[in-house]
């Protein structure tokens, strides 16, 4: 039987999935502080754990370590967080940590930062990433998206340049590979 984790999912309940929250909501599965280490699960337990929105608000290395312990081998983890130049970072006072398309590169087995020495546990690949921007009556970033993910140059080319403060995204969405 496949299992997934639904990390920090909030009012976000999936059903297949296992729910964890800090707070004992309406369809939580499971209480528990995701900074209060380890978490309450077996090694490689899951074959899936999604991520939305919550590692901005931890210190989020422990936590993606403590991840990749109960994640199975070849098992996949998405993560949704947002962009440095997101208005939703200064907006919610809780978060701590802001994000670059290259930040989850450091927890990949040879990373292209070459310094995936700082850290004893490693994700063998990224399997896709993305910069996401608002829509609604932004009606321009409709065309900004697909241009700014057409390849990982695009992306560091937008983060380098004048172009991240003209057009600010919204969000990064990473999958990595155990």
């Amino acid at each position: 039987m496949v299992q997934k984790l639904n990390l920090g999912c909030g009012s976000d309940i999936r059903k297949g999935w296992i729910n964890l929250d800090s707070i004992n909501l309406q369809g939580v599965d499971v209480v528990h502080d995701i900074e209060k280490l380890p978490l309450p699960f077996k090694n490689e337990e899951f074959d899936e754990i999604l991520c939305l929105d919550i590692l901005e608000h931890v210190e989020y290395v422990s936590v993606l370590e403590d991840l990749h312990r109960i994640l199975k081998k070849g098992g996949k983890i998405k993560i949704q967080v947002p962009h440095f130049t997101s208005r939703n970072n200064y907006i919610d006072p809780t978060h701590k940590k802001r994000f670059s398309i290259k930040t989850f590169e450091f927890f990949v087995e040879d990373s292209k930062h070459g310094r995936d020495y700082y850290f004893h546990f490693h994700f063998n690949k990224i399997i896709n990433q993305k910069i996401t921007f608002e829509k609604g009556i932004l009606f321009f970033n409709h065309l900004i998206e697909p241009l700014i993910n057409s390849s990982n140059k695009m992306q560091i080319l937008y983060e380098k340049t004048f172009l991240s403060r003209i057009f600010p995204a919204m969000d990064i969405e990473v999958e990595l590979i155990k």
